[in-house]
């Protein structure tokens, strides 16, 4: 009986740790993603001067 808890307390273990790892991969690829549409954003901005300062 106590090989069957300490097995079934490692697969916990294991499931939790697994649970982890998929969360942070998602949070940096989450986070790239984000930053990725910033430059994009950045880049459509047109470079001259603006209509609210030139008047």
């Amino acid at each position: 009986m106590n090989t069957k808890f300490a097995a079934s307390v490692l697969s916990a273990l294991l499931y939790a740790q697994g649970l982890l790892g998929f969360a942070g991969l998602a949070t940096v690829l989450l986070r790239d993603r984000a930053h990725a549409s910033e430059f994009v954003a950045a880049s459509e901005m047109p470079s001259g001067p603006s209509v609210l300062v030139v008047r």
